[in-house]
């Protein structure tokens, strides 16, 4: 795909995957409509994108956890530009508690926006979408394909969009239509800082080594040039393709190792 003129729309696109997609778009000539709860944040980064790269991008302030504000966004883009070439569902939230503490309505948050954001923005996107046989793509996670501990909420939504984006992608096989899941490793953004504690309050703090993750910015290329290509699915890092391998072919394996792997976080929630 050449993105030039081309209308994308991503969620979550005020901070991390969301914003240097943002920028990588931008940079290619497609025109952008961001959407965010951060409004401010989001005005100012279209006016940086609009200037630098001569594109054209629109700031739509929503929570994709109501189904009203994905609707809204939708007709936005519509109203602004007439079509949508791209609709990448990016905007999520993370946690870190175990299940035996967790208050139940993390998990009832963390499926409203990372599952049922996706499937309201999908929805109200895709007739514009079977249009122009652009691509809806889903930023999902390895959480996505093997649980994490600590993160049972976060898995499952993962797990449901997953599974969402796959019946989506054979639905719409003959139709022109791409279904692509990007399935970044651990990233360094925002999202560990923002992710749910046990009462749902945000951590504000990391319980991981920012350094040796993902930058954003490699992430939204890998991301822009699998959309460019038509792919299926991005299973990114080496880390991430053995886990998804290893879940396969040798659960037992999976489960100790990844135990293993949780223990050496900081203020490690399983010994």
């Amino acid at each position: 795909m050449d993105f030039k003129n081309k209308v994308v729309i991503i969620t979550g696109a005020s901070s991390g995957i969301g914003k240097a997609c943002a920028i990588e778009l931008a940079s290619r000539g497609a025109n952008l409509v961001l959407a965010a709860r951060q409004y401010v944040t989001l005005c100012e980064l279209t006016a940086e994108l609009e200037k630098q790269y001569q594109i054209k991008a629109v700031a739509v302030q929503a929570d994709v956890s109501k189904e009203a504000d994905c609707e809204f966004l939708i007709k936005q883009a519509i109203m602004t530009f007439s079509r949508i070439d791209v609709l990448i569902n990016n905007a999520g939230l993370s946690m870190r508690a175990l299940f035996n503490d967790l208050d139940l309505s993390v998990l009832k948050n963390l499926m409203d926006v990372n599952f049922w954001g996706t499937v309201y923005c999908s929805k109200f996107a895709l007739p514009e979408i079977l249009k122009t046989k652009g691509t809806i793509v889903g930023v999902s996670s390895i959480a996505g394909y093997r649980g994490l501990p600590g993160r049972t909420g976060y898995s499952a939504s993962k797990f449901a969009m997953n599974g969402f984006m796959e019946a989506l992608r054979t639905e719409l096989l003959k139709t022109g239509v791409n279904v692509l899941v990007a399935c970044p490793g651990f990233t360094a953004s925002n999202i560990r800082v923002a992710a749910l504690a046990e009462n749902g309050e945000a951590h504000g703090e990391t319980s991981m080594e920012e350094g040796k993750m993902m930058l954003p910015e490699t992430v939204a290329k890998i991301i822009v040039d699998g959309i460019a290509s038509r792919k299926r699915t991005l299973v990114m890092t080496g880390q991430g393709k053995l886990t998804v391998w290893l879940n396969k072919l040798l659960p037992g394996l999976a489960d100790n190792l990844v135990f293993k792997h949780f223990t050496k976080e900081k203020h490690a929630l399983i010994k």
